[in-house]
């Protein structure tokens, strides 16, 4: 409570706003897991188009997105909601489905946003540990209590990189009771190459406490323009609507959305480029010394410890960002093949100075 008198919600109090730092533009970006590319030149002609127009609102139910969504994913468009980038709509999701009192199981270190997103919404987050750098299924399931709401499921983990395989999420969704939603953060599955992991999709059918949460942030290089999509059971999508906030998804950000899933050759070579150079990169860093666990994303990561600043220092150096958890790891986009040279020489050249850094580097 201020001086003032005037008073904030309660739930609020132990949040502090989470504003994500941009790093110095004149380093190579690989902090952010944007794509390295721009928009697809289909849908930069779209958005010239529709700049003339920005004077007026944007289609606020997005009808024309939502059908070409349900369309391209063989859905109905009732199942099918949008927000600004899938990051709104995870606020959305909170807002729907949790009560103050109410808590949400989620996976960590996982997306650094669910807790503060959970506590936003007024219920508790129940954070799970990894196990070997994925979601521990068995031990979020051991976390739902009767004032579960939500079950939150990085599928692959960012910023660990690997995923879990469709019959260990099977089993995990036969044993959650119904009553719990089950929120699958798929925002890198474009970049999914290892055929033991699910798409979400195929889970719907059988599990109605299911909904699935994509963007086009990443693989569609729209990620400045915010906009994400959620699949689900209608209850989900219309509880999800009501915290839609108004005009959140922008005209531009409509458009290149649509253009983008016309698109999907164009799409495919940039995505399968990066899938290479993700597995160079890991390749070139396992033979240097490194640990580097298995990505289904378009990034790596470096299980660093103590480490982590110093190697994250290291590369600023070197002119590269990227994205340092204090105290646990560093995450490296995958960015083009000559900005990842740049990431790999430097890596290289760091590697001693912060060994000698850190009391007790993971060893092979």
């Amino acid at each position: 409570m201020s001086m003032s008198g005037l008073r904030t919600r309660a739930t609020l109090h132990d949040v502090v706003p989470a504003f994500v730092r941009t790093p110095d533009p004149s380093l190579i970006q690989l902090a952010a897991n944007e794509t390295a590319y721009g928009p697809l030149p289909s849908v930069l002609e779209a958005l010239a188009r529709e700049i003339a127009h920005v004077n007026r609102y944007p289609d606020d139910g997005a009808v024309g997105l939502r059908h070409a969504i349900a369309d391209w994913l063989g859905v109905e468009s009732a199942r099918v909601a949008l927000g600004a980038g899938s990051l709104g709509l995870l606020e959305q999701v909170m807002l729907a489905l949790c009560d103050q009192g109410s808590e949400v199981v989620y996976p960590w270190r996982s997306f650094d946003v669910y807790p503060q997103l959970i506590r936003v919404a007024g219920a508790t987050p129940r954070p799970v540990p990894l196990q070997e750098e994925r979601n521990d299924l068995d031990a979020m399931l051991e976390s739902v209590n009767e004032r579960t709401r939500v079950v939150i499921v990085c599928n692959p983990n960012n910023p660990t990189g690997p995923g879990v395989g469709r019959f260990e999420l099977k089993s995990f969704l036969h044993r959650l009771p119904g009553t719990v939603a089950v929120l699958l953060d798929e925002a890198y599955f474009e970049y999914v190459r290892d055929p033991d992991m699910p798409d979400g999709l195929t889970l719907l059918r059988d599990h109605p406490n299911v909904a699935v949460l994509r963007t086009f942030s990443k693989a569609y290089g729209l990620a400045a323009l915010r906009v994400g999509y959620l699949v689900a059971g209608r209850p989900i999508v219309e509880a999800v609507d009501k915290t839609h906030v108004t005009y959140s998804v922008s005209r531009l950000a409509q458009a290149a959305a649509l253009a983008s899933i016309s698109a999907q050759d164009e799409l495919h070579g940039r995505v399968e480029a990066t899938v290479r150079e993700r597995n160079r990169v890991r390749e070139a860093l396992l033979s240097q010394g490194w640990q580097v666990p298995t990505s289904e994303g378009n990034f790596v990561w470096l299980r660093l410890g103590a480490a982590s600043h110093a190697f994250g220092k290291g590369l600023g150096r070197w002119g590269v960002a990227v994205k340092v958890v204090p105290n646990e790891g560093v995450r490296m986009t995958i960015g083009t093949r000559e900005e990842n040279d740049v990431l790999l020489e430097a890596a290289g050249a760091v590697r001693e100075g912060v060994l000698s850094d850190a009391e007790q580097l993971p060893a092979e």
